[in-house]
């Protein structure tokens, strides 16, 4: 691939332009802003920080959802309040990309004839082409490719932690879902080599991480286009080899692709984690049909029988629409059945909204919205019953957190840290007075003393809490003093920054 070429300043500007990118949407989202982040900082941007008060960056970026209600009322609502800012500051530009881009295309120039650059989810790596573009020829530029043109993970990337990461084994979807509309915005399925995921994977964990995430629209059926059924399942065995590599989780699966080995590789396979996300979307097998879902409730409930048989901690949770066309009282009950069958120890549950573009958005007998409000309060109550059910089953019990970098909400009056058992539960914990303070990254294992619906929480006693200090904790203190300006002794690369496809070589004191 070819050097960026550096975004130009006017030539009243001293400072480096400075950019935000404000992502909506899915893991997949995130980690493509992770990317775009990467981009504009090879092109000479820099990030403006989060805790600054001086207005909005010179570059600013959105990577837009379709997935959810209301996408399009909330990019153009962030896009008008923009509008008067960018009339005072003309060296400004705003560019909109992802699946909503890709979607609506021209429809965001004719609406918001201020934004610079609409580019889609193929060609995210044109992007800093394309501000340049913009800024030289005085108008907007708009590119929206049918296909990929570079695969993401060749581009570089600016990671949003140092600690853990996200690696894509696949972009794209072969599904037909009636309600979704990613086939038709990130194409057919495209599937990695494995080589490059795991020189991926070793690199970040060269740069301190200990823990991955595996992305994919479908991750388990991975290995479709090069022709390997039992791709993922050996994925998954590789990665157990990679030394320093503690934690390894995945998402999302499909149900009807779901096979034995790979619960085998996940039962075998000691650092991947005893955490599932299994999408139901829906109990009743007469909606499951009509949402085109290859699977019925007698299969989704089969899998999570034989994941708990081999993984009896595991933790699973799941996706789940409420209110599909036509969906009856007899049809939600069945999803109620399941949901309480299954135990899941959270849920994402959406409210059914037509995606235009989708069959089922021209589907008879869409429900009135009260219908599908009333049912989605029961469904909710229910989950957060077996939730915090389930919660309760930790009490007492030990568990090794990974600290993030982000407390709770009422950390500030609790005094509490927080972070991730191994099954993916947030805890809230305390430090006992005169132990050592934990950095993001670093493990600490203590017992479950409280628990709630959504969280647990731990207040150990000096003799319950210990710490043990971690790569990731170093990778942490190695980012805050680049951070601040201060050189990290033996560190020639910058944490949390990995040129993808060509991993960054470290020297070795």
């Amino acid at each position: 691939m070819s050097e960026q070429q550096p975004i130009s300043s006017p030539e009243s500007e001293l400072q480096p332009r400075t950019y935000e990118v404000r992502t909506f949407g899915c893991q997949m989202n995130v980690h493509d802003s992770e990317r775009l982040s990467g981009l504009l900082e090879d092109a000479g941007l820099t990030r403006k920080p989060e805790e600054a008060t001086d207005g909005v960056a010179d570059v600013v970026v959105f990577n837009t959802c379709a997935v959810r209600e209301n996408a399009d009322n909330k990019l153009y609502g962030n896009l008008g309040i923009l509008k008067g800012v960018k009339e005072s500051r003309p060296g400004m530009q705003i560019a909109v990309g992802g699946c909503l881009a890709q979607k609506d295309r021209e429809t965001i120039l004719k609406k918001a004839p201020w934004v610079d650059v609409v580019f889609g989810t193929h060609n995210i790596g044109s992007l800093p082409a394309l501000l340049n573009r913009s800024q030289h020829n005085k108008k907007a530029e708009l590119e929206i490719l049918e296909s990929l043109d570079v695969f993401p993970s060749t581009l570089p990337t600016r990671r949003e932690s140092v600690y853990a990461g996200w690696v894509s084994i696949s972009v794209g979807c072969n599904n037909t879902c009636t309600f979704c509309i990613v086939p038709s915005l990130r194409g057919k399925e495209r599937d990695r080599r494995p080589g490059e995921i795991l020189a991926e994977i070793q690199a970040l964990v060269d740069d301190g991480a200990i823990e991955v995430t595996l992305l994919g629209q479908n991750v388990n059926s991975y290995g479709v286009e090069f022709g390997d059924r039992l791709a993922f399942g050996k994925l998954l065995r590789a990665c157990g080899e990679i030394e320093g590599l503690e934690r390894v989780r995945f998402t999302s699966p499909h149900p009807a692709a779901f096979t034995d080995d790979v619960i085998e590789a996940m039962a075998e396979t000691p650092n991947v984690m005893p955490q599932l996300h299994m999408p139901l979307q829906s109990g009743s097998d007469r909606v499951l049909k009509e949402m085109r879902r290859s699977y019925r409730s007698k299969k989704f409930l089969g899998i999570l029988d034989k994941v708990r048989e081999r993984i009896p901690h595991a933790a699973i949770t799941t996706d789940i629409i409420v209110g599909f066309p036509g969906e009856t009282e007899e049809d939600f009950q069945a999803t109620l059945d399941v949901v309480e069958a299954s135990r899941f120890s959270s849920a994402f549950t959406f409210q059914y909204s037509p995606r235009p573009g989708t069959p089922a958005a021209t589907m008879d007998e869409q429900l009135p919205k009260a219908v599908v409000q009333e049912r989605f309060e029961r469904l909710t109550a229910l989950q957060d019953r077996i939730a915090k059910e389930e919660n309760a089953k930790q009490l007492g019990r030990t568990v090794e957190v990974m600290v993030t970098e982000h407390a709770g909400r009422k950390a500030e009056s609790t005094h509490r840290l927080s972070g991730r058992s191994q099954d993916q539960r947030l805890v809230h914990f305390s430090v006992p007075e005169g132990a050592a303070t934990p950095r993001p990254g670093d493990l600490v294992t203590l017992p479950i003393t409280e628990v709630a619906a959504f969280h647990l929480v731990s207040d150990p006693t000096a003799e319950q809490y210990q710490l043990r200090r971690s790569r990731a904790g170093d990778a942490w203190d190695r980012s805050q003093a680049e951070s601040c300006g201060v050189p990290a002794p033996g560190t020639v690369s910058e944490p949390g920054r990995t040129n993808l496809g060509m991993p960054t070589l470290k020297v070795r004191g």
